[in-house]
């Protein structure tokens, strides 16, 4: 179903079955709804345990530089 043929169908319904099918799409979203932190899977990456787990670490503060070194050094031609 379009967006269209489903407005469509909205629009058909009295105004007690759409307060109806609104409600039921704000349960939809308050259950279903991705935080903006969270990652394709819908899991809030904030809140899993190892992020920043490496913030303390002098090396790693330029995360580029550091990955940049690493590759040089381990990708020897």
């Amino acid at each position: 179903m379009t967006y269209e043929e489903l407005l469509r169908e909205l629009a058909s319904l009295s105004p007690e079955g759409q307060q109806e099918a609104a409600d039921f799409i704000t349960s939809l979203h308050e259950r279903y709804s991705i935080s903006p932190s969270a990652g394709r899977d819908g899991l809030d990456l904030k809140e899993l345990a190892f992020v920043g787990m490496w913030r303390d670490r002098e090396d790693m503060r330029d995360s580029t530089a550091w990955v940049r070194t690493l590759r040089e050094r381990e990708w020897v031609k």
